[in-house]
């Protein structure tokens, strides 16, 4: 049996049981796809992270227990928390490899920014499964990777209700669904939902906001924004729109530090 260290980590929150989990998994070499798979999927967390080392960073790769997805912020976040405060990284940044291209992990202060990728949405129609899976309509339809449903309340991004049987008869692999609309604290709310997954509400979604940041940056006319994931375990990002890149900051707390044997 190979004995691999295991890590969960609370990301976009300064408490555990706060943001969202995420476990993290440090490699040596990669192992068997089929592999990484069944470990994610034993983990039961939206998503698990891989990395080994490569040149002077790391690469990165994240699965949730059903794929592998192509950009994960609230797992990236977790690890270079992990890479930071348990293996004792001593330089001012952390480089990743990615699905995504080349992904920077910088450190302010207690926070982890991300460089990502911008995704702007542009004017979509919505399918009409999503639609007949919403109790409300949105006032706005947009899309990039994920459909981006704008609502006019805060009330509305607390109160929707999704009808997952529905919901669960459309396929976005790898996308999901986020409704948003104007914070009343802070500068805008959001959700999301990934129909046919075995976690239908992500709780903190960083590869969201990579999407929300450019749309709510041109709607405020703001470079700087704050926003709020609204699920049962709440998560607070600062966002920085940078055009072509955003940045999105947030705190990490550890839940766990283990082994497990494959």
């Amino acid at each position: 049996m190979t004995e691999l260290d295991l890590y969960q980590v609370d990301a976009f929150t300064d408490h555990v049981f706060g943001g969202n989990p995420a476990c993290v998994v440090p490699l040596e070499t990669w192992l068997p796809d089929e592999q990484l798979l069944l470990l994610a999927r034993e983990n039961a967390v939206a998503e698990t992270a891989f990395f080994i080392p490569e040149g002077d960073g790391f690469s990165l790769r994240w699965f949730t227990p059903e794929i592998e997805m192509d950009l994960c912020g609230h797992a990236t976040l977790a690890t270079a928390h992990v890479i930071k405060t348990i293996l004792g990284y001593k330089k001012d940044k952390i480089l990743f490899s990615s699905a995504s291209g080349p992904l920077e992990v910088s450190f302010k202060g207690d926070l982890y920014v991300l460089d990502f990728p911008s995704r702007k949405p542009v004017e979509a129609v919505l399918p009409d499964v999503i639609r007949r899976a919403l109790d409300r309509q949105p006032l706005a339809v947009l899309k990039a990777r994920d459909y981006v449903l704008v609502y006019g309340a805060e009330s509305d991004i607390r109160d929707i209700r999704i009808d997952r049987q529905v919901l669960d008869q459309i396929n976005l692999d790898p996308g999901g669904v986020i409704v948003t609309a104007q914070g009343t604290d802070c500068d805008f709310v959001s959700r999301f939902f990934t129909p046919q997954a075995s976690i239908l509400e992500d709780p903190v979604t960083g590869s969201a906001h990579c999407s929300l940041i450019p749309y709510w940056s041109e709607r405020l006319q703001k470079q700087e924004l704050t926003a709020r994931q609204l699920s049962e375990r709440v998560g607070t990002l600062y966002c920085t729109d940078m055009e072509e890149r955003v940045l999105i900051a947030g705190n990490a707390c550890t839940y766990s530090a283990g082994k497990c044997w494959i």
